[in-house]
């Protein structure tokens, strides 16, 4: 028999690792991230389908040189609601945490209603609340339609 190598992500200097994606779910997240505007020195590692006590299966991105904004943050915690963030700075955990579901978003995405007031060139930003958390539903506060289907609806 020959010998069996175990495959590691190299670790990263400084940037974001975020954990506990759902399983099949780490391409989402990195369209979230839009990484094209990253520098040719941050490396983006994935790993899907990795073993987890706690979800059964889980994803994981590690992204370097980039930390997480308010709108990522938002738009992630619609596809991964426990999720945690871990920033690194120089090889090192500086802080932690599992991100946290709003009442409500605003500007992230748009309305699947072409009617709404949010869509037909008004000055006002969409906005949503929190309908129910488990799985993420939200309402546009203008027209009260509902969204389940993010991905469809983020804002370029």
């Amino acid at each position: 028999m020959g010998t069996v190598r175990e495959l590691k992500i190299q670790p990263i200097r400084n940037g974001t690792v975020i954990d506990h994606i759902p399983n099949g779910r780490a391409l989402d997240v990195l369209r979230i991230l839009g990484l094209r505007a990253l520098g040719s020195d941050s490396t983006v590692s994935v790993a899907i389908r990795v073993r987890s006590d706690k979800l059964g299966y889980k994803d994981i991105v590690k992204v370097e040189n980039m930390e997480l904004t308010a709108r990522h943050l938002d738009a992630l915690c619609l596809i991964a609601p426990s999720a945690t963030i871990s920033i690194i700075r120089d090889f090192k955990v500086r802080d932690k945490r599992v991100v946290d579901l709003p009442a409500a978003v605003t500007g992230i995405l748009t309305c699947p209603n072409p009617s709404c007031i949010s869509n037909v060139g008004e000055p006002i930003e969409s906005e949503f609340e929190v309908a129910r958390r488990r799985p993420v539903t939200l309402r546009c506060v203008y027209c009260e339609r509902q969204v389940v289907d993010f991905l469809h609806h983020l804002r370029g």
